[in-house]
């Protein structure tokens, strides 16, 4: 399908009639916007709606992000999975608290200089929380131009792409657009996202690093602080393998090392 006008027709008669309502949709508060957005990286929308609105209620604005331990957002963001994000969010709060007198800023270079915010990141939120027509691509939105307008090419740069989401974007309603975009294409067959370049296989969960991550995190939670032979122990596995994990996570900000022991930063 290269015509332009009757996609774009397709797309909004979709969203009038099979739009999904999320909570994050209802607000144009640009902390809750962030809060959302972050907690969508690599992660399921059904997932995420579990802990958002928990997340909100502990930790309403910048200000209370910023005040209260790691700990505490970690309890609350448990069930998320790649919990440098978790970290990231509450860094971002210290920022904004303290640069920008508690108000997210609304320019690209500002949000990038964030952790845990990228190019997309940043793009969807200047689109989200100030209808900005920013162009940006992911995971669903790479589906509705693939399977639309790459039906039989693989190895289909994100660049490719690009070019077909600048030339239909609702430069006056950029925020609906995107929500249209995202709910079509999550209706759409998954196998269409493997004629991108960047498509990547995702590793079972089970036995991977990631999960032996959250264990520690876990752990420690339970039990405050630790050894690293208890941990060893626990979770049975190699001390060279523990040793990489724990020193990567140390280096991330996540853990902090103290007389012998582990605990949270």
């Amino acid at each position: 399908m290269r015509d332009t006008r009757n996609f774009k027709r397709r797309v909004w008669d979709f969203y009038k009639t099979q739009g999904r309502n999320l909570p994050w949709r209802k607000t144009r508060d640009p902390y809750k916007i962030l809060v959302s957005e972050i907690m969508l990286q690599q992660t399921r929308v059904s997932q995420v709606l579990k802990i958002y609105p928990r997340f909100l209620k502990t930790f309403p604005d910048f200000k209370t992000l910023d005040k209260v331990p790691f700990r505490d957002i970690l309890r609350v963001w448990k069930g998320l999975g790649y919990n440098q994000r978790a970290l990231a969010l509450k860094k971002i709060a210290g920022i904004v608290v303290r640069k920008y007198g508690g108000k997210l800023p609304k320019t690209q270079p500002e949000l990038l200089c964030f952790p845990g915010i990228g190019e997309a990141t940043s793009q969807s939120i200047l689109v989200f929380a100030f209808n900005v027509p920013e162009v940006f691509i992911e995971t669903n939105i790479r589906r509705v131009f693939l399977y639309h307008f790459f039906p039989k090419k693989d190895n289909v740069s994100d660049h490719e792409i690009i070019k077909w989401v600048r030339k239909t974007l609702d430069y006056e309603n950029p925020r609906e657009w995107y929500f249209a975009l995202m709910d079509y294409g999550s209706t759409l067959p998954k196998s269409a996202n493997r004629r991108s370049s960047r498509y990547i296989k995702q590793k079972p969960f089970k036995g991977s690093l990631r999960e032996i991550r959250g264990k520690i995190l876990s752990i420690l939670l339970e039990k405050g602080s630790v050894s690293r032979p208890y941990l060893s122990k626990r979770l049975d596995v190699k001390s060279i393998i523990l040793r990489k994990i724990l020193l990567k996570m140390k280096e991330e900000g996540l853990l902090v090392f103290s007389k012998n022991r582990i605990t949270l930063s």
